[in-house]
């Protein structure tokens, strides 16, 4: 290999060398006082970048992000109740498997992969379903590159008095998640994404009106129980052993965010995903996700006809040392695609080694001439100061 492994897949996302310091620090009792001095910094940390109001409740789960899909499910939805899921890919499909897995009636509003979810379409949906009382949202479609209008959706949902459930697991902290603002009830995230830790952590943000109606619900739950976990939380401590080491790197992680500072962390993020767009389309590929909802931290593309998708990753793995994620879905042109993560600890230059290996690999695949274009294409996002974009 030329480089030192690239890992640009939309999660795990690569670690700073002060994230694995940190975890490389000695266990320490997690019934102790160190370690609730930590659990209340990791939960402040993760409502302020979530804008989550005073009143909502930060809870801390040790599983992956389905985790806190589940646990959400788990705690708001009785057997047999009609929910909305919006789906546009695989993991607004995870929300509504899980949901039917708990017994859900399950009223999808499913667009085309690709596409975002309407505002429009969703109120005419709930206008016809007035029984439903939550709606399940995934805001940041790492399956096909895709960020949905977050904003506009939940205003819908609540003018029609619904609870909004969110999947934030791959934009908060790397893009804007405003909780309070713009009326979530409960948001998810989990740790192996923007907040540059490893896998192992879940995170809840439970606001009033989500708590109302998990008191409401009746599906069983013993792990994923919020009540217990925020009884926990309140003496400092998670009801259950948790990842203490992922802990100590989300701690550090924490703050990284804070010294770059929000605002500009989602400037970075959607300057680097507008660059990997403009370079990937200049080198060949065609952008999957419908322009002006194309996400900041995975883009999605679909290789040009001719070119065999395992050949090209394992090209760029093997050769130039650069690791990007294959397509999800059973659809054919699903089999075309590559996506890119760029969320996390990723700079200008990080980019830059995958666009430049991109063409590297489509002239091995006798595609194209590498010639430069990709870098031309992406250096004035590279070098820009583009407004944050908000969805």
């Amino acid at each position: 290999m030329i480089f030192q492994p690239q890992l640009r897949i939309p999660g795990p996302t690569p670690l700073p060398d002060r994230v694995l310091r940190a975890m490389s620090r000695p266990m320490i009792d997690h019934r102790g006082p160190e370690f609730a001095a930590i659990l209340k910094e990791i939960s402040a940390g993760v409502k302020e970048a979530m804008a989550a109001p005073a009143a909502a409740d930060l809870l801390v789960f040790t599983s992956s992000g389905t985790g806190a899909m589940e646990a959400a499910v788990a705690n708001l939805v009785s057997p047999g109740e009609r929910v909305v899921v919006c789906t546009c890919g695989a993991f607004g499909e995870r929300f509504a498997d899980i949901n039917r897995a708990f017994g859900a009636d399950v009223v999808k509003l499913e667009v085309e992969w690709g596409q975002p979810v309407e505002p429009d379409d969703l109120r005419d949906l709930l206008a016809s379903h007035p029984e439903v009382e939550k709606v399940f949202l995934t805001h940041n479609e790492t399956s096909t590159g895709l960020t949905n209008p977050l904003q506009a959706l939940a205003r819908v949902a609540g003018q029609a008095g619904k609870i909004v459930v969110v999947d934030a697991i791959s934009s908060a902290s790397s893009m804007p998640v405003e909780m309070e603002a713009w009326g979530l009830d409960v948001v998810i995230s989990g740790s192996q994404k923007g907040w540059m830790a490893p896998p192992g952590l879940a995170f809840a943000a439970i606001g009033p009106r989500g708590w109302e109606a998990a008191a409401r619900a009746t599906s069983p739950r013993y792990y994923f129980d919020w009540r217990s976990a925020r009884t926990w939380a309140e003496k400092g401590f998670t009801p259950t052993t948790p990842s203490v080491s992922v802990a100590f790197a989300v701690q550090e992680g924490l703050k990284l965010l804070s010294e770059e500072g929000l605002q500009n962390v989602y400037a970075r993020h959607r300057r680097l995903g507008e660059a990997c767009v403009a370079g990937l389309q200049a080198a060949g590929l065609q952008p999957f996700a419908a322009e002006g909802y194309r996400s900041a931290t995975v883009t999605s593309a679909v290789l040009p006809e001719g070119i065999d998708t395992d050949a090209f990753r394992a090209l760029l793995r093997e050769k130039y040392g650069v690791v990007i994620a294959s397509g999800r879905g059973t659809a054919p042109v699903s089999a075309r695609i590559v996506r890119v993560g760029h969320l996390g600890a990723v700079s200008e230059g990080d980019i830059a080694i995958v666009l430049w290996a991109v063409e590297q690999a489509l002239e091995e695949l006798d595609f194209r001439a590498a010639d430069g274009r990709a870098l031309n294409a992406a250096q004035p996002h590279l070098t820009g100061t583009e407004a944050v974009a908000a969805h």
